[in-house]
């Protein structure tokens, strides 16, 4: 029988070596991603205001004047604002939703009524809310904002630690800074003008959470998906964000 050669065996192949070396490189990577990624949050933060094109106090005298206009009709308010509105910012700067109509369910923090979006844009949110019923519970912690104009009717709120509640009655303005949170009761008749500015996609998983997680109304989950997914690209288109 012949010799069988050395190189004629097959030997294992040997594993490479994990290199310490590459799993740093890896980790820091990552983490530089991470890192540059807050970054540009925290800067994209220090500048929003620039493309804020309401104002707060306009939009609580122009609630107020609504009242005076139309004491005893919450249509004719709602008609007299989005009329004011109109005439006020030109399609050119800011795309409004003019269709008073279009209006949808929105529970929210165990809280339930109904909304009219007249603006959605990627930096701020102008609605109508209420309920002709009554409704409590959580406003829920956001990235924003929340300037809640009472029209009709009368809103209580209640934050920890305290032990009186807050009342706003019509024509007053209800201001929950970002990053607070309150407990809150619309009383029966009580509807408002509410307007945030921040951060707006950040805070569409609480309006929509409940509709998932509980009322399972998915008719009124795509109609809302529909609507601001409509209004915030008509504001991108016209360089609204």
């Amino acid at each position: 029988m012949g010799a069988i050669s050395i190189a004629d065996k097959k030997s294992p192949r040997s594993k490479p070596i994990s290199s310490g070396s590459d799993d740093f490189t890896s980790w820091s990577t990552r983490l530089g991603i991470v890192l540059l990624f807050i970054l540009a949050c925290r800067w994209l933060d220090s500048i929003k205001d620039r493309w804020y094109v309401f104002n707060p106090t306009s939009l609580h005298e122009l609630a107020q004047a609504a009242i005076e206009a139309s004491p005893n009709s919450t249509s004719g308010m709602i008609e007299h604002i989005v009329a004011n509105l109109t005439a006020t910012y030109p399609s050119t700067q800011i795309a409004l939703n003019t269709d008073a109509g279009e209006w949808v369910f929105n529970n929210a923090g165990g809280a339930m009524g109904a909304m009219y979006i007249i603006h959605a844009s990627i930096t701020e949110y102008l609605i109508i809310f209420g309920t002709p019923l009554g409704t409590e519970g959580h406003t829920g912690l956001h990235t924003a904002d929340d300037y809640f104009n009472i029209l009709v009717g009368e809103q209580w709120a209640f934050a920890p630690g305290s032990l009186e509640m807050e009342r706003y009655p019509a024509g007053s303005v209800h201001y929950l800074p970002r990053g607070t949170a309150k407990q809150y009761k619309m009383h029966k008749g009580c509807f408002a003008l509410e307007y945030a500015r921040g951060w707006i996609p950040l805070m569409l998983p609480f309006g929509l959470a409940d509709t998932i997680t509980s009322t399972l109304d998915v008719p009124t989950f795509f109609r809302t998906s529909v609507i601001t997914g409509r209004e915030m690209f008509r504001n991108l288109w016209v360089g609204k964000i």
